[in-house]
């Protein structure tokens, strides 16, 4: 099981996993309370001056009495910026605290016993009736926002999920009844409009790419049903990639947190320390796979990413992202050497997807795409962002490196689809070698259907020994190896003869296909 959850504070859980989506769960002008933190440092910083001065042209008789100054000073100092760092909290949770809402969803749900007994016959041959369902209601929260004059509120899709009908309470205690008006399941975004006018202030958004490793940030929302919570900590960490609870995927470039998050904290802002939003609460951590217990890793969806999504959804109702139809890994540290590129430049091609956008442009698995449109993109996240959100049918110029030599391709851009298709399995027999800590054997249809092998070209992987350069790299029983060395292997021969002379310690390069998709692993 996952160790992420989704969670709701009533009724029936959303999901039960352990790392729980926090379910029913930039910069601006100094603020006076900001100043007021600078100068005591730059009083601290002077008065330290000022105490070594007096150490060195006084006399012994006059060390006690110097001494007692400067603790006594430093003293002042360490409240006045004890006071100042207060002060600059309490701004930024007023600039946005009448801006959180807390959202309340009814949902019908089955029992499980009906669930697992909904089949028809079953039903007849017990003499169960109809399916009978309940409502539940579960709670979660929101933020407002305002986008081309008009005011939304802003949660995670999880929480609305399957909604009969939704309900917005603002600070006051005013409820407002609401809709959603669209979703994107990538961000686990939902847009809801309230059915009357929202007289609730919109959130200041900040820049979510100008946050840092140790900035302060406020986590507000209505945790176990507790209305506008507030919870302080830093930024932990930032790019972080999180399984989903479902385990459909991943969040991407996610703001990891310390900040209490709990129950009832999802859709909630993420806020910094001048009182404007950078992300939305979404996941915590709960557990490890192993039954751990954990505390204080939380994440948001970044604000940036989230303001792209959402002026789409306010026009129409949904995100449409722009797809080069490619699988794309970033190049670790012992790869550039083999694939005729510089330390951190670009991105590797793992694998092109057949009738793609790039694939129908020339683009071949082993590539590296250095630009778009001339934009560098040094890493996958780099390259995701600079083409998700371009239009659907828009050309781009992408810039490859192939076996040394650039590349302009032409590519006009598709629609994301939800799958790749997968191709037929040809069976093949012979015996298998060892190398790297790697037992391999050629695909037979026995092998194909225990792996559940859809690869027709290569040597599998039918055992790992236990603390090998190939265990290491994280290579397991049913991978499929392609290449060594950027040197294609069809068959045991291939794999034997290009094995032969590689030395025991030589950095090693394998192309491997894992459940359908390819990827490439350096053995150090």
């Amino acid at each position: 099981m996952s160790p992420l959850h989704r969670i709701s504070t009533a009724g029936t859980p959303v999901l039960q996993p352990r790392l729980d989506r926090v379910a029913p769960g930039g910069g601006s002008s100094m603020s006076t309370s900001t100043r007021a933190f600078i100068v005591a440092l730059l009083i601290m910083g002077t008065g330290v001056a000022a105490t070594l001065a007096t150490r060195g042209a006084g006399g012994a008789g006059d060390r006690g009495v110097s001494s007692l100054d400067a603790v006594a000073h430093a003293q002042t100092v360490q409240d006045t910026i004890a006071t100042s760092g207060q002060a600059a909290i309490k701004a930024a949770i007023s600039r946005v605290a009448l801006s959180v809402v807390k959202v309340e969803v009814a949902k019908r749900t089955a029992s499980l016993w009906d669930t697992l007994l909904q089949d028809p016959f079953l039903r007849r041959f017990f003499d169960l009736g109809p399916l009978r369902e309940r409502e539940v209601t579960s709670i979660g929260s929101g933020f407002v926002v305002e986008h081309d004059g008009v005011r939304y509120v802003l949660t995670n899709a999880h929480v609305v999920e399957g909604a009969i009908a939704i309900r917005v309470t603002d600070k006051t205690g005013k409820d407002h009844p609401a809709k959603v008006l669209g979703t994107d399941a990538l961000l686990d975004l939902a847009v809801v409009a309230t059915e009357d006018a929202l007289d609730v202030p919109a959130v200041a958004l900040g820049d979510s790419d100008l946050l840092e490793i140790g900035d302060w940030v406020i986590a507000i929302g209505n945790p176990l049903g507790l209305s506008h919570t507030v919870t302080l900590g830093i930024v932990s960490a930032l790019g972080r990639d999180v399984p989903r609870p479902d385990g459909s995927g991943y969040y991407r470039r996610m703001i990891q947190t310390d900040a209490a998050i709990n129950p009832g904290n999802s859709g909630g802002p993420l806020v910094n320390a001048y009182g404007q939003v950078v992300g939305m609460n979404t996941i915590i951590a709960r557990s490890t796979a192993s039954g751990v217990a954990v505390e204080g890793i939380n994440f948001a969806v970044p604000i940036n990413e989230i303001v792209r999504a959402l002026s789409q959804i306010a026009a129409h109702g949904k995100v449409t992202r722009a797809w080069l139809g490619v699988y794309i890994q970033d190049i670790l540290p012992g790869m550039a050497a083999q694939l005729g590129v510089a330390a951190d430049q670009g991105v590797l091609v793992a694998d092109v997807v057949p009738g793609g956008p790039a694939a129908e442009a020339g683009m071949k698995a082993g590539d590296v795409i250095t630009a778009v449109d001339g934009r560098a993109v040094q890493d996958t996240n780099a390259l995701q962002l600079e083409v998700m959100y371009r239009q659907v049918g828009e050309e781009v110029t992408v810039t490859v490196i192939r076996d040394g030599t650039e590349i302009s391709l032409p590519v006009i851009l598709g629609e994301r689809p939800a799958e790749a298709a997968s191709s037929e399995a040809v069976p093949q027999s012979q015996p298998g070698a060892e190398k790297f800590g790697l037992t391999v054997a050629a695909i037979t249809p026995e092998l194909a259907k225990q792996y559940g092998l859809t690869q027709t070209e290569g040597v599998v992987v039918i055992a790992v020994a236990p603390g090998s350069r190939a265990r290491w790299a994280g290579l397991t029983a049913g991978d499929v190896v392609v290449e060594v060395n950027r040197k294609p292997v069809s068959s045991i021969a291939d794999w034997n003869r290009l094995v032969a002379g590689i030395g025991d310690r030589e950095e090693v390069l394998l192309t491997i296909v894992r459940s359908g998709r390819t990827q490439f692993v350096l053995l150090r």
